[in-house]
Parts: C-alpha cells; structure tokens; sequence
C-alpha cells in the first residue's frame, strides 16, 4: 500500500469546524488552521469502499451494532494492544466527550469531586463543571521538558476532597506523555486503595511513537479492570471523528448497567448507520494504512524539531511519546497568554490551541496538530518563524 499523505485536500466549504468557523470563533478568516485534533487525510481506502457500497444500498434506516462489528474490534484491540474486551462489556456512543458526561453523571452526584491532572484535554474541565460537580486538579509535574505524575499530590487530592471519579487521558493530550506500566500501576493501585473509579480516555492509543508502547489500563488486573471505564473510537485513528462512533469498555456488570441507563435517558438509541459501517472497516482493513501515517507523522515531527532548534530556538518543544499533538513552550519570549494568542492569530495567521485553556500549568504554551501534508506544516512554521521577534 502505498498512500500519498503528500496531498493537499482543500477542506473549505465542507462545513468543516477546523477550517470554515474562523471567524465565528473569534479567528481571521485567512488564518492557517492547526488546533482540533483531526487529520487533513483521507480515510483509508477500504474505509471509503465500504461507505459507498453502503451509500449505493441507498436507504439509511435505524442501524444497530450486530456481534461481528464487536468480533471486529475485539480483533484490533488484540493485535494492536494485546487486551480484548469482553463482548458484553461494550457500549456504543457517539463520542468519548458524550461518554466522560454520562460517566459523570452515573457514578457521581452534584457536587461531588472529580479529578484531573492538568494541563489537559480541555473539555474534561468543561464537562465536570457543566454537571456541577466539583473540579480537583492534581497537575502534572514537569521538569526540563518532561512531564511525571505527582502520586503523593494525587493520592493527597483524592483523600482530601473526597474524589468519586478519576479521568485519565492515556496516551496524555496535549503534553504527549504515554504512561508506562509501572506508573499505570501505582496509580490504579492508589485509586483502589480509595475506592476511586477509573474513566480511561485512551483515544489516542494507536498513537505511539517508535521505542514506546500504550498500555490499556484495564489489561493490568481483573481488580483494576472492574473498576476502569474504557473509552476508545477509530475516530482520531482513521480520521473518522464526523461519523460519531466510540466504543466504551466496562467491564462491572453493575457500573456498566448503570452506564446505560443513564446513556437511555438522554434518549440515545442505535448508532449513525455510516459511522458503523466505516468503524467495522477501519478496524478490519486500516492497519497497514496506519502504519503508513504513522511513518508519515514521524517524519513531520522530526521535521519539525529540526526546524524549531535551527529556526526557533527558543520556542521549547516537549518531546512527545504519543499522539498527533506537539506542545510548545513560548515563555522565554515573556509574553502574556493575550499577547500570544494575538501574535499567533494575527501576525503569524495561524490558528492553533491555546495553552491556559488546557489548565493554569498551560499558560505560554500552544498546542500544534502536525498531522496534515509537510508542505502546509512547513508553510505554518514558516508564518510563526517571520511573527516571533528573533
């Protein structure tokens, strides 16, 4: 297989959010877009041959999971990860984000403590807050580069406020980290000593850079198992985020009952019928496309680094393990996070996340989605080298 990550898709005019909301989000419209984590490739072929034999059978009616998809996966996560989830364990969602609500909602109470370890994905914040609970945030540390879990801050965290439910983002976005065995471990081991539940977003996990290797959570013991949500989707793998697909792992019987009472009481039923269809070839035919892209995004990130060491030595790049996502650190240009913002958006034309959203340790750092063609990433970090004061 050999696949042309070298084109340049134009995605104007799609409805696309990375590229036609701009202006509605406060941005130029001629800005460079980098931010949202989805990928400027086509889905692979297999996946495309699928949707349009099903898009040839012309009807669209109700569409709902049949035992071969979850054979499907099970497949994939076994290969790729050496854990299979128990058939009856899974559950299907439109997405990770709707799933973290609905775990909040069925395992804690208004008010109840919920913690993060910040800087993180962004929306775990929003969703804690949305559903009046209590935000605990045991940050991350970080020295020369390198972000490590603080266990005694964590486990100081969980005893003092009393914290019900423990989001896990593994590999960790944005600062890239995937965890390792024994770190897993502690951190579980900690969490059970306190009777915390474990959600697992683990969506970025084929995402891992050569010399590393994702661990499921739930794969360390049947103890850490019954107590760990599991959220994965092909959407960050295959690019398929539109179609609206995840799956959730649970594998209590009682939490996973619970799960679905409170995903049937938002009125969700059967899954999007295209989204399925796409999902199921993803996972049976995508992964020599995969590791294709992966070979792809490596070369990016090397590309990358290069360019910032020779061109923007002093833009601090944390050296990721995993994901598409490269966080930068811009504090040695003394800038406050308004005068950042402004500088990448109006000067250097570029859209990419802001860093104090991700959390307060966020401050002066931006996050950048590397995985679109060389030529439109070299072309972003040429706008950033001619903005940034030399």
């Amino acid at each position: 297989m050999a696949v042309n990550f070298d084109e340049i898709i134009d995605r104007h005019h799609t409805a696309c959010l990375k590229y036609d909301f701009a202006a509605e989000r406060g941005y130029p419209d001629d800005v460079l877009p980098f931010w949202v984590a989805d990928m400027d490739f086509r889905a692979p072929q297999p996946v495309l041959d699928a949707l349009q034999k099903r898009v040839a059978h012309g009807i669209f009616g109700y569409t709902d999971v049949k035992p071969d998809y979850i054979a499907t996966l099970q497949q994939w996560m076994q290969t790729q990860h050496h854990w299979r989830p128990a058939s009856d364990s899974l559950t299907v969602t439109p997405g990770v984000v709707l799933a973290i609500a609905l775990a909040i909602r069925a395992f804690t109470q208004p008010g109840d403590s919920v913690l993060i370890q910040q800087p993180v994905y962004y929306p775990f914040s929003l969703v804690i807050k949305d559903n009046d609970r209590q935000l605990v945030n045991s940050p991350l540390m970080e020295h020369d580069g390198h972000y490590r879990i603080d266990f005694a801050d964590l486990e100081d965290k969980i005893i003092r406020h009393k914290v019900k439910l423990f989001l896990l983002c593994s590999p960790h976005n944005p600062v890239g980290r995937v965890w390792t065995r024994d770190e897993l471990t502690r951190l579980a081991d900690i969490c059970l000593r306190h009777d915390v539940l474990i959600l697992a977003d683990e969506i970025h996990h084929d995402f891992v850079r050569p010399g590393y290797e994702h661990t499921v959570l739930a794969s360390l013991s049947p103890e850490i198992a019954a107590r760990t949500i599991t959220c994965t989707a092909p959407s960050k793998t295959f690019n398929l985020a539109g179609l609206q697909l995840s799956n959730i792992s649970i594998e209590n019987a009682t939490l996973r009952r619970r799960f679905r009472q409170e995903l049937n009481a938002i009125g969700y039923d059967q899954p999007n019928a295209l989204g399925l269809t796409a999902s199921q070839a993803a996972y049976a035919h995508g992964a020599a496309w995969l590791q294709e892209l992966r070979s792809y995004l490596e070369c990016n990130y090397q590309k990358t680094k290069t360019f910032l060491s020779r061109k923007l030595p002093k833009v601090k790049l944390t050296e990721p393990e995993g994901t598409y996502l490269l966080w930068l650190d811009f504090s040695a240009y003394g800038f406050s996070d308004r005068e950042l913002d402004d500088l990448i958006a109006k000067r250097a034309k570029l859209w990419l996340d802001s860093g104090h959203i991700f959390g307060p340790a966020g401050s002066q750092h931006q996050r950048l989605n590397i995985a679109c063609p060389w030529a439109v990433l070299a072309q972003g970090l040429q706008q950033l080298a001619a903005a940034l004061p030399q």
